[in-house]
């Protein structure tokens, strides 16, 4: 723990306080743990005046679930707050379970970004976030081997050009370990009343609500929505048992903030990509129902992977031709992008040959061999010239993305609203070079 003393530090000043990696694969919500820190704080007195939901790079193996951290903006006394914070960690933390490192940071001013960027779109180490923590923080404090601090870090330095809302029930705790009561339908119809202001609470492909965890841990269900008006509006209508606590979180999620520009060299493993390429092959569907199809990136490829769970999302993926120009989001994990959504700039009508129809026989010839043309077997005519097909196409130049059920947090969900891509990926032709 480290803790800087200053005489004048007043009980009346502002201050940013972080909690992380407090939950369990199996249990237990940061969140939660934030919603209650919150409450707590508020009914001492203290004003809360922001509360965010940090998601970092959804890639990182040592996550637990969503890879969420919590920050609270408090004028209060930052002492007490650090105080309450660690003993809530103490009594509610995960602490057994191996990969649980809870983190706890409290700043007085909010330190530089660049912190925040790294753990959203690439990897931080535990002691490259003590270091920082040494030159910004007020007090940290990390249990075990402390790896909370880097998503606590994050939190209390994080920046949002873009964001979102989140309201998040939480269940009483008798109820923890019974099955959830929410009412499907009302789901439903919350997001068909509120849409496109609220997203992801109903997945009609799987005709079911995505917003109720599977997992026994605190959270009732949550709505995400572009303001907290909208998402307050949606819960109204929700039917389900009641609720012991509840929070508006700002948060990063839908803002596509994870995603880092192709610039043309060695992709990384556990980094989210957005990039620009060619179709180099025909999709092909593999075991499980994967799709996979080769990405032709300027002078080498790569694999783009459409996973089983994504559903109808496969079929536009099975829709690609060689040649179309495409923009692919995705995380590079074991050499494969593993697809999010994708922008496809233009689908032309696609010629492919095959071998004609023998005029004599009227039975479909073979091919003679390389470079020598198509032979019919029953009379042994032969011909140079194959037979066109122009396939019509069933996709067309816009965003297609996975459904609800299989979309990450960060994901931006195409309800939010169309957006260009970036001017350095428009198509090839219209731009020098690769």
């Amino acid at each position: 723990m480290q803790k800087y003393t200053d005489e004048k530090l007043m009980t009346n000043t502002w201050f940013l306080i972080g909690l992380d990696d407090t939950d369990a694969p199996d249990g237990m919500c940061t969140t939660w743990l934030g919603a209650v820190l919150a409450t707590i704080l508020e009914k001492s007195g203290m004003k809360v005046f922001s509360s965010r939901l940090v998601r970092l790079n959804p890639t990182v193996p040592y996550k637990t679930r969503g890879n969420a951290a919590i920050s609270l903006c408090v004028r209060g006394d930052p002492d007490y707050a650090f105080s309450i914070a660690s003993g809530l960690v103490e009594k509610f933390a995960a602490l057994s379970c191996e990969n649980t490192h809870p983190g706890i940071v409290v700043g007085l001013q909010k330190p530089p970004a660049d912190f925040y960027w790294k753990a959203v779109q690439s990897h931080c180490r535990i002691d490259e976030a003590r270091d920082f923590l040494a030159r910004y923080a007020l007090r940290f404090l990390g249990y075990k081997l402390g790896r909370g601090l880097i998503g606590a870090t994050a939190a209390v330095c994080s920046e949002f050009p873009d964001f979102t809302w989140e309201y998040l029930a939480y269940r009483h705790p008798g109820r923890l370990y019974t099955p959830r009561q929410v009412d499907a339908e009302s789901l439903r119809l919350s997001e068909e009343q509120t849409s496109p202001h609220t997203w992801d609470t109903w997945d009609t492909d799987m005709k079911g609500p995505v917003c109720v965890p599977h997992t026994p841990d605190p959270v009732l269900f949550g709505i995400r929505g572009d303001s907290p008006f909208s998402v307050a509006h949606a819960v109204s209508m929700v039917r389900s048992e009641g609720a012991d606590l509840a929070r508006i979180w700002k948060t990063n999620q839908g803002t596509d903030a994870h995603l880092v520009f192709y610039a043309g060299s060695l992709l990384t493993e556990g980094i989210s990509y957005l990039i620009r390429g060619r179709v180099h092959g025909t999709p092909k569907t593999g075991k499980g129902g994967h799709v996979i199809f080769p990405l032709k990136i300027c002078d080498h490829q790569i694999h783009c992977m459409a996973f089983e769970p994504t559903k109808k999302f496969r079929d536009i993926v099975r829709s690609l031709r060689p040649g179309d120009e495409i923009l692919v989001a995705g995380s590079y994990l074991k050499n494969t992008l593993n697809l999010e959504k994708m922008y496809v700039f233009s689908a032309e009508p696609y010629i492919s040959v095959r071998a004609p129809i023998c005029p004599a026989c009227q039975k479909r010839m073979t091919s003679a061999g390389s470079g020598k043309g198509y032979k019919c077997r029953r009379c042994g005519n032969r011909t140079t010239n194959p037979e066109h097909i122009i396939e019509k196409r069933t996709i067309s130049s816009g965003w297609y993305e996975v459904p609800p059920g299989a979309r990450r947090h960060l994901s931006r969900p195409i309800v939010r609203g169309y957006v260009e891509p970036h001017p350095s990926y428009l198509p090839s032709s219209r731009k020098k070079g690769c």
